[in-house]
């Protein structure tokens, strides 16, 4: 089977997945990078892997000429985030196609874009074709049935981070920093770093012994640390900027309580994944993409209402005051990523999807959970329970 995937830059997240199917498709695999990759990924530490596979066609003419070649002789195609000029003479033809995406409709239905945009998506990936949806985000599916798009074509997917195995798994438990609560992201509106500096304010007037670290940049950085200050919390949270990927794994390696307050602008949050990988306790906000197919809450980790702060509290005070849950939560979280949420899994899975559907199988279901699983439509008001 040759198989391209198409987006718009490689970089560290996708170099699990792209291995896992190079090694399935016998080499028959190539990712397509349509763009360069942008200042502000690589102020983060956002790098570009070494990978025989890759293949860069943002350089000329000649090299797009190549790219459009290659996606149209290719089996089975996974267009990400690029122009649809490089997919649509495949669409047109009816070969079997996969739009990975994460939320269409992130501000919601927008009456003056509405219109305008279902008429062209839904020229665009008719249902018909054989073009089917792999959901980065839990509402991807939400959002594409509000445009009449996808409907039963949707599968559950995924930002497949690197997934670490450790040997001695007790040890790295043994040696997590007590009361320990990290928090990785930019310092941007949307990611409402505010929130968990407010939840250890809390914590610390009812004279919990916590450390918090967060680690990122942005155009909040100043505001924040100012706000830290007026609150006489210097001592218990550390800004430590931006870190490359390893450096975060270090540091979630080392912490109990991952805590992630974005709101509904949230893609996925590759993050999450890493975090649950290092065993971290996970306390996430409803509206994260990633949230509601990663964390099984209570059992790998915990959710609260996205943008309620008394919430945040309660769940991570929760964990404060039950060390065990705090350790078994981390241990559920480790083992969903080894054993279900990764690359592996997912490249195995999607081969097979394919095999099917190129048998004649319209949709096939031949998994409860995890990658390549249904994807169901659920909205942003599924989570309103305490």
């Amino acid at each position: 089977m040759q198989l391209v995937f198409v987006s718009n830059y490689f970089n560290h997240h996708q170099k699990p997945l792209s291995d896992a199917l190079y090694s399935l498709t016998d080499g028959k695999y190539n990712f397509i990078s349509t763009t360069p990759m942008r200042d502000e990924r690589k102020k983060l530490g956002y790098s570009i892997p070494n990978a025989n596979y890759n293949f860069i066609s943002y350089l000329s003419d000649e090299t797009r000429k190549q790219a459009i070649e290659m996606i149209n002789s290719a089996d089975v195609v996974i267009f990400g985030s690029a122009d649809y000029s490089y997919i649509k003479q495949r669409i047109k033809s009816g070969k079997l196609t996969f739009k990975y995406g994460e939320r269409a409709l992130r501000n919601g239905i927008e009456p003056a874009k509405y219109i305008p945009r279902l008429i062209k998506w839904n020229s665009q990936y008719p249902h018909s074709a054989p073009v089917y949806l792999l959901a980065s985000s839990a509402y991807a599916a939400w959002d594409y049935s509000r445009l009449g798009m996808f409907k039963n074509k949707v599968y559950k997917w995924a930002y497949f981070t690197e997934i670490k195995k450790y040997d001695n798994l007790d040890k790295m438990f043994i040696n997590k920093r007590k009361n320990s609560i990290l928090w990785v992201a930019r310092l941007i509106e949307l990611k409402h770093p505010e929130h968990i500096i407010e939840t250890v304010r809390r914590l610390k007037a009812e004279n919990y012994d916590i450390s918090l670290k967060i680690i990122g940049n942005g155009i909040m950085e100043g505001r924040l640390r100012r706000l830290v200050n007026n609150l006489n919390l210097s001592s218990s949270i550390e800004f430590c900027g931006a870190m490359s990927p390893e450096d975060v794994r270090i540091n979630m390696e080392q912490s109990e309580i991952f805590a992630f307050t974005s709101n509904k602008l949230e893609g996925w949050g590759a993050v999450v994944n890493e975090a649950m990988n290092s065993g971290c306790a996970v306390v996430g906000s409803h509206e994260v993409g990633s949230v509601p197919f990663l964390i099984k809450d209570g059992l790998n980790g915990l959710i609260y209402q996205s943008g309620n702060v008394d919430m945040l509290f309660e769940k991570i005070r929760y964990l404060l005051d039950n060390p065990s849950m705090r350790e078994s939560m981390g241990r559920q979280a480790y083992a969903s990523m080894t054993n279900l949420w990764n690359a592996d899994i997912a490249a195995k899975r999607f081969v097979s999807i394919c095999k099917k559907i190129s048998e004649g199988s319209k949709f096939p279901e031949m998994y409860e959970d995890g990658p390549c699983s249904k994807a169901e439509i659920i909205t942003e008001q599924w989570y309103k329970q305490g």
